[in-house]
This record gives structure tokens, C-alpha cells and sequence, in this order.
């Protein structure tokens, strides 16, 4: 590699850690300050765009790019269970690295551009859930199982609301278990209604329909 060659490569590389820098540090980070996984996507998003730039042909290059985003596709961590939204941007910044570097190497820089902005904008607008009207649900072991009756859900309800303090707007109710007189209990509410600080819930936000609350 000639130093006009390697040059174009660490600016290359330069560009592309910018676009990772920002999507992890102001897009990801904000939600969840995780330093594994941090330490995770620039370490994965670094070598494969490595392994991308080193590479001398474009087919090749291209052939490599997706056998390794299908291995990692694949990839299972056998210390904890990896989130889906961390595992959604672990595969994002996989692609980025093959997209920028074949966008880079080909100097089409108004396609890389269009392609980290769009991209970044869209995490950032999933991220900040505008135009989406999220719930929270929580699952709860629930000892008063004689409440579980029909006649007895509006007791049910105010009694989760009562002891957990969240405005619970429908549940669902799961596994019973009358030898130990529990009942396993699945709790909705908005997601908006509690704010992440130096205690959270573990959770799952997912997004509803408006209607979805007057049924329940």
C-alpha cells in the first residue's frame, strides 16, 4: 500500500469512525450506558471495516463483507442473552462498516453521505419514539389469586396500580399455580410515565394502538 493509497484509507477510516461515534455516543448511549456493548460495536464496526479495506478486489471485498455480517448474524454470546435492540445496533454497525468502506474505496461520497445521514436520522427518531405511542410490560408474580376471577379484575387492576404505583392500563393474565395460590402476571402501562434515572425497570417497550387501551 502507497502512502497516497493509505493516506485515502485512514481518512476513509476516519470518516467512518466519526458516523459510528455519533450513532453510539449520541443515539445509542443516551437510553442505555452499557460499556460493553460500547466496547462492542466500535471493536466490531473497527475490524471489519479493517478486513473490508485491506481486501484489493471489490467482489471479493463484497463476498467477504456478507459471509461475515451472515456469521455474525448467527452469532450467539454465551455469557448473557443479547437484547434485540442492542443486537439490531450490532448488525447495524456490521453493514455500516461494509457499506462505508465500498462507498469510500469507490469515492462515491454523496452516496455515503445520503446513506449515514438517513440512517442516523432514522435511529434517531426510533430512538426518541415520535410518531409511536409506546407501553412497557412487566411481568409480576401475583400471591392474591382469588382476584383472578372475572367479577374480581376491576380489584385486580387497582390493586397493581396501588402497590406498584404505575398507571397500569391493562394486564394479562398467565400461568396459575394453585398448589403455591400464585398467579404469573403480565403488566402494561406508558412507557412515558417513568422516567429511566439511578433506578429503572427491566422492560420491554413495545408499540401500541390507541385502541388498543380502550379495549382493555
Amino acid at each position: 500500500m502507497n502512502l497516497p493509497s493509505l493516506v485515502d484509507f485512514v481518512m476513509s477510516f476516519a470518516l467512518n469512525l466519526a458516523i459510528v461515534f455519533v450513532i453510539i455516543r449520541f443515539i445509542y448511549y443516551p437510553r442505555q450506558r452499557d460499556k460493553d456493548y460500547v466496547f462492542t460495536f466500535f471493536a466490531f464496526n473497527t475490524i471489519i471495516f479493517f478486513v473490508m479495506g485491506l481486501l484489493n478486489s471489490t467482489d471479493l471485498s463484497v463476498g467477504v463483507g456478507f459471509g461475515l455480517f451472515a456469521i455474525f448474524s448467527i452469532l450467539r454470546y454465551r455469557t448473557d442473552t443479547v437484547p434485540i435492540r442492542d443486537m439490531t445496533y450490532l448488525f447495524v454497525l456490521i453493514a455500516l462498516a461494509v457499506v462505508n468502506s465500498l462507498l469510500l474505496r469507490s469515492q462515491a461520497y454523496a452516496e455515503f453521505m445520503l446513506v449515514n445521514v438517513v440512517l442516523g436520522g432514522l435511529l434517531y427518531v426510533l430512538e426518541r419514539g415520535w410518531g409511536f405511542h409506546y407501553e412497557t410490560r412487566k411481568s409480576v408474580t401475583y400471591e392474591r389469586i382469588e382476584l383472578i376471577r372475572p367479577e374480581s379484575w376491576p380489584l385486580l387492576l387497582a390493586d397493581l396500580r396501588e402497590r406498584t404505583g404505575l398507571p397500569i392500563s391493562r394486564i394479562e393474565i398467565g400461568r396459575l399455580d394453585f398448589l403455591r395460590d400464585t398467579a404469573e402476571i403480565k403488566i402494561f402501562y406508558d412507557a412515558r410515565a417513568v422516567q429511566p434515572g439511578q433506578v429503572s425497570y427491566v422492560n420491554h417497550a413495545l408499540p401500541v394502538v390507541e385502541g388498543d387501551l380502550a379495549d382493555s
